[in-house]
């Protein structure tokens, strides 16, 4: 099935140019290969986020990465950028004849002008609305600094640091992590382990227990 793939990913990576022209300048256009998340870009027109071809996947794309052949489209969510842009994307699986998923491709505009001026045409109307909140995502093409910004989202929501979390708050943790597909990034245990300020034994111990439900505590430390 790789050589079906590798034929899927050469062919559409002429597209993105045409899709990105047609749009334009607010538009990116991605070809993503799962099959190596760490440098998941395989082509890229535009420059709405900042990335190259060889760059990394968000935790957008890790999330439909852990799902596997799961995995459905996400089709017209809206996002905020770590330096404010607002950009609404969609990302579509690609799959193989057997129904295996190994990549996608992404469409990402960049809204946040117009959504600028509907808020302004809105207020000089007296029609205006509470900005809804919009979730911050991390794109670059380091795939460390992806991972990053998950675990200290996933801490910032507990509102405590790792010391003072339960160990069933530390498992959902892990668990969470993992469902959002960090743990499928070559060296990613050691990543959080390092973030977490914990040893890598006790990291791996905790995604052990987390995967299989175990209720026997493991904290190690090095």
């Amino acid at each position: 099935m790789r050589a079906e793939q590798d034929a899927i990913i050469t062919a559409l990576a002429p597209v993105v140019d045409g899709i990105a022209a047609t749009l334009g300048s607010f538009c990116e256009v991605v070809v993503h290969d799962f099959r190596r998340p760490e440098h998941s870009v395989v082509a890229i027109a535009g420059s709405v986020t900042g990335r190259s071809v060889g760059g990394s996947m968000s935790e957008i794309g890790m999330s439909i990465l852990a799902r596997g052949d799961e995995a459905e489209d996400e089709l017209n969510y809206v996002t905020r950028t770590r330096d404010g842009k607002l950009v609404k994307s969609s990302t579509m699986v690609l799959r193989d004849s057997e129904g295996a998923v190994f990549g996608a491709l992404c469409l990402n505009l960049d809204i946040t002008a117009v959504t600028q001026a509907h808020a302004l045409i809105g207020e000089l109307a007296g029609l205006a609305a509470p900005a809804a909140t919009v979730p911050t995502t991390t794109f670059g093409d380091d795939i460390d600094s992806v991972v990053n910004a998950i675990v200290d989202a996933h801490q910032l929501d507990r509102h405590k640091p790792w010391a003072e979390l339960t160990r069933d708050e530390r498992l959902k943790l892990f668990r969470s992590l993992d469902e959002r597909g960090v743990f499928a990034v070559r060296r990613a245990v050691p990543q959080v382990a390092a973030r977490l300020g914990i040893s890598r034994a006790s990291a791996y111990s905790y995604l052990s227990q987390a995967r299989t439900g175990s209720d026997t505590p493991q904290e190690q430390h090095a």
